[in-house]
């Protein structure tokens, strides 16, 4: 005779399998909307609205999936791979708008941790500096300067929030970009006289 209760260790044995599986099915899907996401921003970069639109759709649809499919099993949404899907999300989103209206705003498409959408606004100044460089590039100073200025804004705003961690290493990243930024702006600036 065993002292050792059994069917309890059965039950939780039942339960890791049944999460390993949902787990599994939210990495395979996560994957799906990080790709669709690094797509939009791409397409963007690109100049190609439709496609950006259409991706961020996908992204939007994949992740809205998993939070219906997974909502009683919540301890799913911190795995790293939907994390990471959702903050790239983020990055396209803020990108998109942006490039849209020239502003940067809440999204509200869908529930974002407050500490995902401060990773992901932490990427779009190197988004910026990427597309700046392309809009200088062709010329076009007043977009370069523009994405300087949202650049600079972003850190500024950032820069209050004390951020520690992977948030600190996303801010520090983010900094370089917008100092690169101000290089190519003030090189403009010197070809303009």
């Amino acid at each position: 005779m065993s002292g050792l209760q059994k069917s309890y260790l059965n039950k939780i044995k039942k339960n890791l399998h049944a999460y390993h599986g949902k787990r599994g099915e939210v990495i395979g899907m996560s994957n799906n909307a990080l790709h669709h996401a690094k797509r939009a921003i791409f397409a963007l970069h690109r100049d190609n609205k439709k496609e950006a639109v259409e991706k961020i759709k996908m992204v939007e649809k994949s992740l809205k999936d998993i939070y219906k499919k997974y909502k009683t099993t919540p301890k799913i949404f911190n795995e790293g791979s939907f994390k990471a899907a959702l903050e790239e999300y983020v990055e396209a989103k803020i990108f998109f708008e942006f490039l849209e209206t020239g502003k940067v705003s809440e999204i509200k498409t869908l529930p974002i941790p407050e500490e995902i959408y401060l990773a992901g606004l932490c990427d779009v100044p190197g988004e910026l500096y990427r597309y700046a460089i392309k809009s200088a590039t062709n010329k076009d100073i007043k977009t370069t300067k523009k994405c300087a200025e949202m650049a600079q804004e972003i850190i500024g705003e950032l820069i209050e929030f004390n951020l520690t961690s992977y948030l600190r290493t996303k801010f520090d990243q983010a900094k370089g970009a917008v100092n690169k930024l101000q290089n190519v702006v003030y090189e403009l600036s010197l070809k303009e006289d």
